[in-house]
């Protein structure tokens, strides 16, 4: 049974998301006149900062506002029940943060469509925004798939892309590609209920995994050149933060933009410090980087100059 043969039909739509990097597919679907969500799946609120003040997700208040119902159970596989409840023609995912199982996949009509951040079969998995910048890439994009059982190796149906200019941070990717997903989604779900779209099968012998990141994933090893640092501070900013700490004294710095520097720096030690016309250059175990912008833990974020004039005596100490 296609669309067509009920076009008065609204096709029921159950959303489950998570973080910010939903929303903009979540609005889209709110905003399409042949789409009805009947429920919301995000997951518990969470302690969040240092009160620990207990906050919703992002989709979760984006669905309130919209009156839609919500769901938070702590695991999807017992939600099953509910679900088939719910009778959804179609369910879409987008950064939802937990593995759906088979028996939830099975239930709607038409399956379940997933928005990831990355061309597949390149990146499959969770850190796919962060990757595509380590890595130096020229382009990434957003693949909308069909979802199996398997770890983001469903069917594709569309991908869209984006190019790369190697300034981009973390922010910049998966803002452009939060909004890439969203200006695809409905389009796709139609054509797709339609029959216009044929799926395609990915190709196993391209496919690629990144793990999930952790804050220590963010300590720079200077022994890296420092193109591939450079990398790592734009990549992992704002999250999980790219820092160092100060050998003499254990002082966390979290580093939140540099420059390339090609100053004659062979004298100087892997991670040593040295200050030039108010610049702030750390020799790399290739080149050398100056630090451009950075914060103390505990402090704020302050520019090299503004940082200098408060440690004036770190020239010679090295970062490790």
């Amino acid at each position: 049974m296609t669309q067509t043969d009920q076009p008065n039909k609204k096709i029921r739509t159950i959303f489950m998301g998570t973080p910010e990097f939903s929303l903009p597919g979540l609005k889209s679907l709110l905003a399409a006149p042949d789409i009805e969500i009947v429920g919301v799946f995000t997951q518990p609120d969470k302690p969040v900062g240092r009160r620990q003040i207990l906050t919703p997700p992002p989709v979760k208040e984006l669905a309130a506002q919209n009156k839609k119902p919500v769901f938070q159970p702590a695991k999807i596989k017992t939600e099953a029940t509910t679900i088939r409840g719910l009778n959804p023609d179609l369910i879409v995912v987008i950064a939802y943060g937990k593995i759906i199982p088979a028996e939830i996949l099975d239930i709607p009509t038409y399956g379940c469509l997933n928005v990831h951040a990355s061309l597949l079969p390149k990146y499959r998995g969770a850190a796919c925004l962060n990757a595509p910048i380590l890595n130096g890439d020229s382009e990434t994009g957003v693949t909308i798939m069909q979802m199996d059982a398997g770890l983001d190796t469903g069917p594709i149906l569309r991908q869209a892309k984006i190019k790369l200019n190697g300034r981009e941070n973390l922010a910049d990717v998966h803002d452009a590609l939060a909004a890439l997903g969203a200006e695809n989604l409905v389009p796709t779900i139609r054509d797709f209920i339609q029959g216009r779209i044929e799926p395609q099968i990915q190709a196993e012998s391209a496919a690629s995994y990144v793990k999930t990141l952790n804050k220590e994933d963010g300590k720079i090893d200077w022994t890296k050149t420092a193109k591939e640092i450079e990398r790592i501070v734009r990549a992992y900013n704002p999250w999980p933060g790219a820092y160092t700490q100060i050998a003499a004294d254990a002082k966390t710095i979290k580093i939140l933009a540099v420059e390339h520097e090609t100053i004659p720096s062979h004298s100087l030690k892997t991670g040593e410090i040295s200050i030039s016309d108010q610049k702030l250059i750390i020799q790399c175990g290739q080149d050398a980087l100056s630090i451009l912008r950075l914060q103390l833990s505990g402090g704020r974020p302050l520019t090299a100059a503004d940082f200098l004039r408060g440690h004036k005596d770190l020239a010679g100490q090295i970062l490790k």
